[in-house]
């Protein structure tokens, strides 16, 4: 009889639990984002059921993540991954691990990102942790993406892709046509950088009446990305102001500084540095206060440009360095070799010669280390706009190259696989 009570009163306590995080789950929909937490505190706080922990413990890993609050998402995602290990189950601890990698990546720690989703892809899980496979290659792909290994970051967004259309996962979709986007404005193939994000708010406009705003949202902000690299700044300013409006009503607060930074960026290329610098200046603000390195070294190098376009080198100077010091920290080589190349400029203009040598030197380091070259032109791949191809190994080549020579296959590949021999 005690037997048959307690295992009543564990059953009757899994109910409640599984109650009260739907009941959160509602309060959050419906943007009422303190109550639903209040609400998965309290469970937390109360349950002893290791299930419902771990469920409450994604809860509040998801809200933490989109309210830009990342030290607090990796405190929940370790509390989750423990639950995981005491419970021993594949796919439970496979989820655990993909979102210590998503933590890892918002706080721009991509060498962790990278490790942890890496044993996720090598759990033996069921069917349902191999659902998840598609979002570890994405986040995955943001991590390469993060320290610059454009190849690889390629490789993982399209195992990513084909996991979505395998699954018939089109919020999964959506995601990877950002990124997708957001890797061709890095390396200025402004055409395909616009073609990804414009697939997105497809998929969104035809499947997404009863997703999250934020899908909406996030597709309008690279669209804006596009739009202004392609100096369509009507456009550009169009697509951010929505991303912005949403941002701003459901408390987004990553989204509200790449947004702000956007708008600078835009307000820089119309020359209108009175609205560009306090748009920086408020965008620097909330990825220094959420975190987001990577975000503040891209706004470093923006203000160096808008110093640059006055002719004030001395503020460009100290911009710079500020944006090398967080690209060395995190890894990410295209910041560097921006850096390096915007101060080759500033020196060669004041006739420096000899720091002017130092930066052409790592200039061409950084761009042998990318891999930043057409593999058959030998000329530079992400100076200026240009049509790029990836072929199925992902190298990447210009498309009049592959169009005027034809290849069999990848020459670098080709170059890489060639061994010396001994007779």
């Amino acid at each position: 009889m005690n037997i048959f009570m307690r295992q009543l009163s564990t059953e009757m306590g899994q109910d409640q639990t599984k109650q009260q995080i739907e009941k959160g789950l509602k309060l959050y929909q419906s943007n009422q984002t303190d109550k639903a937490l209040q609400v998965w505190t309290k469970v937390l706080e109360k349950t002893s059921d290791p299930g419902g922990k771990f469920r409450v413990l994604g809860c509040l890993i998801t809200a933490h993540s989109e309210m830009g609050k990342y030290k607090d998402m990796l405190k929940y995602a370790l509390d989750q991954i423990d639950t995981a290990r005491e419970m021993e189950d594949p796919d439970y601890l496979t989820e655990g691990y993909l979102n210590l990698a998503r933590s890892n990546e918002k706080l721009c720690d991509f060498h962790k990102t990278v490790s942890y989703c890496k044993t996720c892809l090598n759990m033996q899980g069921t069917t349902v942790s191999l659902q998840l496979n598609g979002q570890v290659c994405l986040s995955m792909g943001n991590a390469f993406l993060g320290l610059s290994l454009f190849q690889q970051a390629l490789q993982s967004y399209e195992k990513a892709l084909r996991y979505a259309h395998n699954n018939d996962d089109k919020m999964l979709e959506c995601r990877v046509c950002c990124s997708l986007g957001n890797i061709y404005v890095h390396l200025k193939d402004y055409e395909k950088a616009l073609f990804f994000p414009c697939k997105a708010a497809e998929l969104v406009n035809d499947y997404g009446k009863g997703w999250s705003l934020k899908y909406r949202a996030m597709s309008q902000y690279h669209m804006s990305v596009a739009y202004r690299k392609l100096e369509r700044l009507p456009d550009a300013m169009e697509c951010c102001e929505e991303s912005m409006k949403i941002a701003l009503q459901h408390g987004d607060r990553p989204l509200q500084a790449l947004c702000l930074q956007n708008f600078a960026d835009i307000h820089r290329y119309r020359r209108d540095f009175d609205k560009a610098f306090p748009r920086y200046e408020s965008a620097l603000g909330i990825m220094t206060e959420i975190g987001n390195r990577l975000g503040q070294a891209h706004v470093h190098l923006a203000v160096a440009k808008c110093w640059l376009l006055l002719k004030e080198h001395v503020q460009a100077l100290d911009s710079l360095e500020r944006a090398q010091a967080l690209a060395d920290v995190m890894g990410n080589k295209l910041c560097t070799l921006k850096a390096h190349c915007l101060r080759e400029g500033i020196y060669r203009s004041q006739g420096r010669q000899e720091e002017l040598r130092e930066q052409v030197v790592k200039f061409l380091q950084c761009v042998e280390e990318l891999e930043l070259y057409c593999g058959m032109c030998g000329e530079s791949i992400g100076d200026r706009d240009q049509k790029l191809q990836a072929l199925p190994c992902s190298h990447i080549f210009h498309l009049k190259c592959l169009q005027t020579n034809g290849t069999k296959g990848c020459p670098k590949c080709f170059k890489n696989s060639m061994k010396p021999g001994f007779v």
